[in-house]
């Protein structure tokens, strides 16, 4: 199994990684297939107009998540990678004022979002609780082109077709298969992680580098702390920032006023013991103030569960004793290495397994790169994960009115702070202990198979129907 750890840490934009990454990147395969022509349906006249229809929770919730919105500006052109988040909001005024599009190499076409991008609340695609439909339609009407793409979690898409060979891939062994692509450590578990760890004599961090080295070359540190300076920046602007946040909720961004006081305090003999928790929360609630402003985030593993890894490397760098450049680096490779277990063997899709795959498993994250970065070995790390994501389950994904902002932004904190404690006493202990991390993982994607699907990003249980009445 290899998932790079540019997979797991993506570049892109707020505020959701599957109801806004995910969509503006299946409308732009779209596009590339359009001009391709390959899945063109014979017989169909002039390419002419554009249509969509999201499904399951990409309806229930996609106006919350600007899904409409990332549907336009993927059918522009955009990717969520290149996209200026200040010029979103009048690109897509453009599109809605005159009601035509036009991607690059394909002209001008009819594509009017009051008629042609379709919410449909009926029951969801039967690939993913993420589903959308894309079509495109001649001058007489008839269908031109259509696919499905299914939005996985974590800005992941993958079409209807691409989907079933996933699941056909996941009953056969392809450890083999992978280790003869030139992947040298191919685990697909945890326990085989371990084993090849003990075996080779390396760390967790030491067998993804060389994964990745292989799967890439070159020039590894300078990308990964390409990435960091993103985080860095994201955490940096939500500090500055105040304000409300869109939406409609009127929740005031609080991290800058929070941030204000911390440091106030310092150098005072003010601050209680426990105030480290405040740092942790404060470096992740101003990421995700961020990403529910529509800002530029590091999907960690996901954009609602983006501020926990950055609030703990920054708690990392700036706080702990003996902390190093090459500490941060083996914080990404080991939290990149746990991430794509859990995604490869469940799910971090609030939409398929409630925020315990998007918190909890960012907080399992966070909590290996944590325990490797100060030093654990392979089995204390692979406890580390294991206890943070123990403390995740069974966690909803209820977001109030469909935004990522009430439970998220302060969930994304106590996800940090849960994360260093289980590091912390991982490291007080030899790695040995009761659950091993890859039963937690499957409890993680059984329970959220068995959860009722209005706990599952459709803001239709939870605290989300449970608001204030003002």
């Amino acid at each position: 199994m290899f998932l790079s750890v540019f997979d797991i840490f993506k570049v892109g934009v707020g505020p959701s990684s599957s109801h806004t990454m995910g969509p503006m990147t299946a409308a732009a395969r779209f596009l590339d297939d359009l001009r391709g022509g390959a899945e063109r349906i014979p017989g169909a006249g002039k390419l002419a107009r554009l249509g969509a229809s999201l499904h399951g929770s990409l309806a229930f919730t996609g106006k919350g998540h600007a899904t409409d919105r990332a549907v336009i500006l993927g059918l522009i052109g955009y990717l969520p990678d290149t996209l200026d988040p200040d010029a979103a909001e009048k690109l897509e005024a453009e599109v809605r004022g005159t009601k035509r599009i036009s991607p690059p190499g394909l002209g001008t076409l009819a594509f009017d979002p009051e008629t042609d991008l379709v919410f449909d609340y009926g029951p969801p695609l039967p690939g993913h609780a993420n589903g959308l439909v894309l079509n495109a339609y001649d001058e007489q009407g008839n269908l031109y082109m259509t696919q499905t793409y299914y939005s996985v979690g974590g800005g992941f898409v993958v079409t209807e077709a691409e989907l079933e060979r996933e699941k056909s891939a996941a009953s056969n062994d392809l450890h083999d298969e992978k280790a003869a692509m030139g992947y040298p450590y191919p685990f697909g578990s945890a326990a085989e992680m371990l084993a090849m760890g003990q075996a080779s004599g390396l760390s967790i961090a030491q067998m993804k580098r060389a994964n990745e080295e292989a799967h890439s070359g070159p020039g590894l540190n300078k990308r990964i702390d390409a990435v960091c300076a993103v985080m860095d920046a994201c955490i940096d602007r939500g500090l500055r920032m105040d304000g409300i946040l869109p939406g409609g909720l009127k929740v005031k961004r609080r991290a800058k006023a929070i941030h204000e006081q911390l440091l106030a305090e310092r150098g005072q003999n003010q601050s209680q013991p426990h105030v480290a928790n405040d740092w942790l929360s404060v470096y992740a609630m101003a990421v995700n103030e961020e990403n529910a402003a529509g800002g530029r985030v590091v999907t960690s593993p996901t954009n609602g569960a983006a501020g926990v890894v950055p609030a703990v490397i920054r708690y990392y760098r700036d706080h702990c004793i003996g902390a190093t450049a090459e500490g941060v680096r083996t914080f990404m490779l080991t939290a990149s290495a746990i991430g794509g277990l859990i995604k490869h063997n469940a799910s971090i899709s609030g939409a398929e397994m409630g925020c315990q795959g998007e918190v909890g498993s960012a907080s399992a994250m966070a909590a290996a790169g944590f325990c490797a970065a100060m030093g654990g070995t392979n089995a204390q790390i692979e406890n580390a994960a294991e206890i943070a994501l123990e403390h995740h389950l069974g966690m909803t994904c209820d977001p109030a009115a469909g935004l990522v902002q009430v439970p998220c932004i302060e969930r994304n904190g106590l996800g940090a702070i849960k994360a260093v404690s289980a590091a912390s006493l991982a490291l007080r202990g030899d790695g040995t202990h009761f659950m091993p991390l890859d039963n937690c993982i499957e409890t993680m994607r059984q329970t959220g198979h068995d959860m009722l699907t209005k706990y599952k990003e459709t803001s239709l249980g939870g605290l989300a129907v449970n608001l204030p009445e003002c």
